[in-house]
C-alpha cells in the first residue's frame, strides 16, 4: 500500500474547510456493514448486507484514508458494522500505521463491540493505536443477549481485559436504553471507572428501519444526567477528544463521564468529522441523507486529481447540523440508511 505521487500530493494539498468555517481533521471510516452481533436499535435481526464486490478493497481503503491524511486529517477512527470481523483487517491498520510514524496522522483508534479484542489487542497495539471505544450496554447476561440477540458477554469482557493487557485505553460507549438499562447506569459507571475505563452514554439515533419503534427506546440523557446527579457530584469538563461528547467529572469514582445528545442537545457547532462507508460514499453529516460517491473517482485514476475534487466538493455542502428527530406520528427514521452501513 503506497503513498500518493508527486501530482497526487499536489493535488491533495488543500486543507477542508466547509462553508460554515470548520476545519475537517476528524474521519470515521467503516470497513465493513458486517457485525457479528444484531444490537436492536442498530439492525434489524434479519439483516440484508452490501455484496462483498460493492465493497472497497483493503488497498482502496489505505488509499482513500491517505487521501484525507494528505488533506488534514489528524485523528482517524476504524468503524463498521464491526471493523474487526473485515478479513485481513489487520493489515489495513498496519499500513496506515505508517502515517502515526511520520507524524502526519495523531491518531488511529477504533470502535468495536469486543467480541474480536482477544484476538487482535496486541497487535493493535503494537500498530500504535493507543486506545479504542468498545460499545457495551449492560453487564447483565440476559439483558446482553437480549439486546444484542444473541451475543455472549463473557467474550467481550475478555476482549476488554485483553485490550487492557496489551495497554490500550479503553473507554465504554453505551446507548442509554429506556425500560432496560436505565437503572443499570449508576453500576456501569462504577464498573468502568473502578477499571480506569471512560464511560459516555448515547442517546438512541433514529437511523435505518430496525423492525421496532424507537418512541419505546429513547431515553434523554437529561433525564439521565439528572438522576445520576442525585447520587453523584458531577462537574462539567472543557475538555473535548475531537467527537460530539461533552464530559464531566465524577468526583465519587474519579472516573470521566460522558454524553453524546443528538436529539436533546445539537452539538454541531464545533464539527470537524466526515464519514466514509465501506463502498467509498462520504456522508459529511450523520444525520442527513447527504451522500458523495468517493469510489468513482478512486478508481477512475491512479492519481488522486480526481478524487481531490470530488472530496473539496462534498466538503463544500457540509451541512449546518444534523435533522435528527424521533417522528411521533410515523414512527420511522429520519435517516433511511443504518448506522451498521455509515459506520458506528
Amino acid at each position: 500500500m503506497n503513498g500518493p505521487s508527486a501530482s497526487s500530493r499536489a493535488a491533495l494539498s488543500s486543507a477542508m474547510t466547509d462553508p460554515f468555517g470548520r476545519t475537517i481533521s476528524y474521519l470515521r471510516v467503516s470497513v465493513t456493514d458486517r457485525c457479528d452481533l444484531r444490537c436492536f436499535y442498530c439492525m434489524s435481526e434479519d439483516m440484508t448486507f452490501l455484496p462483498k464486490a460493492d465493497l472497497l478493497t483493503l488497498e482502496e481503503l489505505d488509499r482513500l484514508c491517505t487521501a484525507f491524511i494528505a488533506k488534514g486529517v489528524k485523528k482517524l477512527r476504524l468503524t463498521g458494522g464491526e471493523p474487526l470481523v473485515r478479513r485481513n483487517v489487520m493489515t489495513l491498520v498496519r499500513s496506515l500505521s505508517r502515517h502515526l510514524s511520520s507524524g502526519a496522522l495523531h491518531e488511529l483508534t477504533l470502535t468495536t463491540n469486543g467480541t474480536q479484542l482477544a484476538k487482535h489487542a496486541s497487535e493493535l497495539a503494537d500498530c500504535g493505536v493507543r486506545r479504542i471505544n468498545v460499545s457495551l450496554d449492560t453487564l447483565d447476561p440476559q439483558k446482553f443477549r437480549e439486546i444484542t440477540r444473541w451475543g455472549e458477554i463473557d467474550k467481550v469482557l475478555e476482549g476488554i481485559e485483553a485490550a487492557r493487557a496489551a495497554g490500550l485505553g479503553v473507554k465504554i460507549n453505551a446507548v442509554a436504553l429506556k425500560n432496560l438499562n436505565e437503572d443499570e447506569l449508576p453500576e456501569l459507571m462504577r464498573w468502568a471507572h473502578g477499571k480506569g475505563m471512560g464511560l459516555t452514554l448515547i442517546e438512541v439515533m433514529p437511523m435505518g428501519e430496525i423492525g421496532s419503534g424507537r418512541i419505546d427506546q429513547y431515553l434523554p440523557l437529561s433525564l439521565v444526567r439528572a438522576r445520576l446527579a442525585q447520587q453523584f457530584t458531577l462537574t462539567d469538563l472543557a475538555e473535548s477528544t475531537g467527537g460530539p461528547a461533552r464530559y464531566v467529572s465524577v468526583a465519587e469514582t474519579g472516573g470521566k463521564l460522558g454524553f453524546i445528545t443528538p436529539m436533546t442537545h445539537n452539538f454541531c457547532e464545533s464539527c470537524n468529522r466526515v464519514r466514509i462507508t465501506c463502498t467509498g460514499t462520504l456522508h459529511t453529516c450523520l444525520g442527513h441523507e447527504d451522500a458523495s460517491d468517493l469510489r468513482k473517482p478512486l478508481r477512475a485514476s491512479s492519481e488522486d486529481a480526481l478524487l481531490a475534487d470530488a472530496i473539496d466538493r462534498a466538503i463544500g455542502l457540509k451541512p449546518k447540523g444534523h435533522d435528527f428527530i424521533i417522528d411521533r406520528r410515523h414512527d420511522r427514521p429520519s435517516v433511511s440508511r443504518h448506522m451498521s452501513v455509515t459506520g458506528g
